[in-house]
């Protein structure tokens, strides 16, 4: 028998992490430049960290490694970051929707 391992795209928070971040620069980009460049770039880093966490801490092997630890915290604080303040931001300026809030949060409570 074969053995199979674990691939990246065979863990579902990574995948849920990775399409919000699309979902999220979709918005964003259609933003005027001085709302991207403001809060749209914040905004989308928050949101791309948290894959790259997921993805840089999954490269690492052993359970034990203090590296992926740290990947893993970083990967807490940015969805903390997007939670508590980049996601407010945009809807209470009213860039985004209530239901693209409501969508944005949703995904990131599946993680």
């Amino acid at each position: 028998m074969e053995k199979k391992y674990l691939k990246l795209n065979d863990i579902d928070s990574y995948k849920v992490a990775f399409n919000l971040s699309n979902y999220v620069w979709d918005l964003i980009i259609k933003w005027d430049r001085f709302n991207s460049d403001t809060i749209g770039k914040q905004f989308v880093r928050s949101v791309d960290s948290i894959s790259a966490n997921l993805a840089e801490g999954f490269g690492r092997y052993s359970k034990k490694d203090k590296e992926k630890i740290r990947y893993l915290l970083s990967l807490a604080g940015s969805m903390y970051e997007v939670i508590r303040l980049e996601m407010k931001k945009p809807f209470k300026r009213k860039f985004i929707s209530k239901t693209e809030c409501d969508y944005i949060f949703s995904e990131l409570i599946k993680n």
